[in-house]
């Protein structure tokens, strides 16, 4: 029997789904740990105490809405789709627009240097430059990027933004979880040795005489600090895309270029993303004037360097 593996690839939004409910999980677990098991008792000592936590409470709110905002918006904004019947702008209007476009096909439908795109035969229509196919969603996405199974979403030209922004507010609000509750745990740990000094039988301990309560704040310093970790190589990973105008599935044709054709400086590549309007920076939100103005944030043209040749 033969099987589809682009079947077994839409398979992976079932997982998606499951993967959302997970977010919402350790969300709650760790506000449940840091809101009410952590700086609530602390906000009836007075003094600094309560001032702290106090802060700390503050700080966290307003990165807890900006990282669900920005999730919500990567979850259910759609990355950019293929309009259908779509066909290539003639170079002429490209050039008038101040991209700089060749008429090449490479004949797989990858759309190269600048050559307005290819076709795909999957989805019967024509394909932008930076566009790719995605098994999972089935279709093909503007300037995709890689497709999350986080988000049940591929992540691409229209909201890339914001899932940089999730991933920067997710880390921030793990790193000052950690940073909290991480004493606390540490504490446990020094008072335990005093009956133990096996990490078996200290473990032990934690297990069956730690209270609930207990067993939450302390395993969820431990997870938070991993999430930390693990975002904090996603950021460096994806800053580094972004300042040279680079996709995830772009890195292996970037190895082979001298110069990279869509890399138009760390400035441009940034406002290809983030936009113009500072005050939107980091927001998960983009002003009308810079989707008219910028047409790498529509995901269909993408201007290029002068001094790479077609």
């Amino acid at each position: 029997m033969e099987i589809n593996l682009f079947k077994l690839c839409s398979g992976l939004r079932v997982l998606g789904y499951f993967m959302i409910v997970l977010v919402a999980a350790i969300i709650g677990i760790s506000y449940y740990a840091v809101v009410f098991l952590t700086c609530g008792p602390q906000l009836l000592r007075g003094g600094f105490h309560s001032f702290l936590s106090f802060t700390i409470f503050i700080i966290s709110h307003s990165l807890l809405i900006l990282l669900l905002w920005s999730y919500f918006k990567v979850v259910f904004k759609d990355p950019g789709s293929v309009p259908e019947n779509w066909r290539p702008v003639p170079s002429e209007e490209n050039l008038e627009a101040g991209t700089s476009l060749a008429a090449e096909d490479d004949g797989f439908g990858r759309g190269s240097r600048g050559d307005g795109g290819g076709y795909c035969i999957r989805c019967q229509n024509g394909k932008p430059p930076r566009c790719h196919h995605c098994s999972v969603c089935q279709r093909c996405v503007l300037k995709m990027d890689h497709h999350c199974v986080w988000v049940v979403n591929c992540v691409g030209a229209r909201n890339y933004k914001f899932f940089l922004l999730f991933l920067l507010y997710t880390f921030l609000e793990t790193t000052m979880d950690t940073i909290v509750l991480l004493p606390n745990f540490v504490n446990f740990f020094d008072e335990a040795k005093d009956h133990s000094s096996s990490p078996a039988n200290l473990a032990i301990i934690f297990v069956a005489f730690g209270k609930l309560s207990t067993q939450i704040l302390y395993l969820d310093a431990v997870l938070n600090l991993a999430f930390a970790l693990s975002l904090l190589c996603f950021l460096v990973m994806h800053a580094s895309l972004l300042s040279s105008n680079t996709t995830s599935v772009e890195v292996h044709e970037k190895k082979g270029a001298v110069r990279w054709k869509y890399d138009l400086g760390r400035k441009k590549n940034f406002e290809q993303v983030f936009g113009t309007k500072k005050s939107l920076w980091f927001f998960p939100m983009i002003s009308e004037d810079d989707l008219d103005n910028i047409a790498a944030l529509r995901g269909l043209e993408f201007p290029t360097r002068s001094d790479v040749e077609a």
